[in-house]
């Protein structure tokens, strides 16, 4: 695991007040900083150019919080994989347009655009080409998630803990959403299916 003197080194955390030669105070600044790149690396698995590059999105004074969760989101996504299915592609661009607040960016230029394509893409390529006709029901749904996330991050109050609880609450909460969804699925299952 990275030392705080490599973060220090990389230029992910500012520098401390020197009290010596050999010794620095840090203050709570520093601390929300610091958890803000373990999040970073740890949870989300950025390599430290990402982190720099999610950290200047953060520092942005011009740029309005909104844009920089985006910045993030895109960084802590993961780029496209495998071979793209040109049919995903005009899928994914219909599904961008019927909710029409998105704007389409293409999967060269949209990590999370890429994830949507690749998935759809793996499932055109075992059969399930009508897979697209569950995106809105899922919109409807990850829009109730969204709000809930939303709410969760809402109550910190410095930028760094917001852009931490947003980091944590995706990456953890994809993992938890698995799993409540299997529970979902199992008691949905027996609603529907179970004739005993």
């Amino acid at each position: 695991m990275p030392t705080i003197k490599y973060y220090l080194r990389e230029g992910l955390l500012p520098a401390g007040v020197l009290t010596s030669p050999n010794q620095a105070h840090y203050d709570d600044g520093h601390l929300r900083r610091l958890r803000l790149v373990r999040a970073l690396v740890d949870v989300g698995g950025l390599s430290i150019a990402a982190v720099r590059e999610v950290l200047t999105a953060v520092d942005t004074n011009e740029e309005s919080m909104h844009h920089k969760l985006g910045a993030v989101q895109e960084a802590i996504s993961q780029p496209a994989t495998g071979e793209l299915d040109p049919i995903a592609v005009k899928d994914v661009q219909a599904f961008f347009d019927r909710h029409g607040e998105f704007e389409f960016f293409g999967v060269d230029e949209s990590n999370v655009t890429g994830m949507l394509v690749s998935a759809l893409s793996a499932a055109r390529s075992v059969g399930h080409d009508h897979f697209p006709e569950l995106l809105d029901s899922y919109m409807e749904a990850m829009r109730i998630v969204a709000r809930a996330d939303l709410e969760y991050i809402a109550r910190r109050t410095s930028s760094d803990d917001i852009i931490e609880a947003m980091v944590i609450g995706t990456l953890i909460g994809d993992a938890v959403l698995k799993a409540v969804r299997r529970v979902a699925h199992a008691e949905v299952s027996r609603e529907a299916m179970d004739t005993d």
